[in-house]
């Protein structure tokens, strides 16, 4: 069972004030804080939309066993950085890079044994400590633009007084969803 995950290094935000303006067709810097706050709902409301994580960024999540590590809880990820667990002497342990490879396909993502390699035993109770970096290295253009068309019509709808366009992201998104 995996927990939730902690962000230990927040992501850049991957759509610039510019560009949101541009979409936008904005050509005073006025609203530039509220560009920013609007990039970053839209970022969060893509990312729980699509189940994955959209800039890169660092996490800490944990799990109960090793078997856990057989599916990620997000993708797509970018590389492990640490495996922790507490071994059944009780001794904090770091697993060796030796012992498993990260198997990452996009929007699926695991950590395997190596060929002849075993997961070691852990202390009852213990959980499994996985630091990982996460996200898109290169955000995909269709992500891109269903978050450029939500900032622009989250700036001219402010007042929630017009129907959204929801076609649209709906369509731009759909492949990029994980676990639906």
């Amino acid at each position: 069972m995996w927990y939730p995950p902690k962000v230990t290094t927040p992501p850049t935000e991957p759509v610039t004030v510019a560009e949101a303006k541009r979409q936008s067709v904005v050509l005073h810097d006025d609203d530039n804080a509220l560009f920013e706050a609007l990039i970053a709902a839209a970022r969060d409301h893509v990312e729980r939309y699509c189940g994955t994580p959209l800039a890169t960024q660092t996490i800490e999540v944990k799990c109960d066993s090793f078997c856990d590590m057989a599916r990620l809880p997000l993708a797509p990820a970018q590389s492990v950085t640490s495996i922790a667990y507490v071994d059944t002497d009780g001794t904090a342990q770091t697993l060796a890079t030796s012992v498993y490879e990260e198997r990452f396909d996009v929007l699926e993502a695991a950590v395997v044994t190596k060929f002849g390699q075993h997961w070691p035993g852990i202390r009852p109770g213990s959980r499994i400590t996985l630091t990982a970096v996460v996200g898109y290295a290169d955000l995909p253009a269709s992500i891109k633009h269903a978050m450029l068309l939500w900032i622009a019509d989250a700036y001219e709808n402010r007042e929630n007084d017009a129907a959204p366009a929801w076609s649209a992201f709906d369509a731009l998104l759909c492949n990029h969803r994980r676990g639906a």
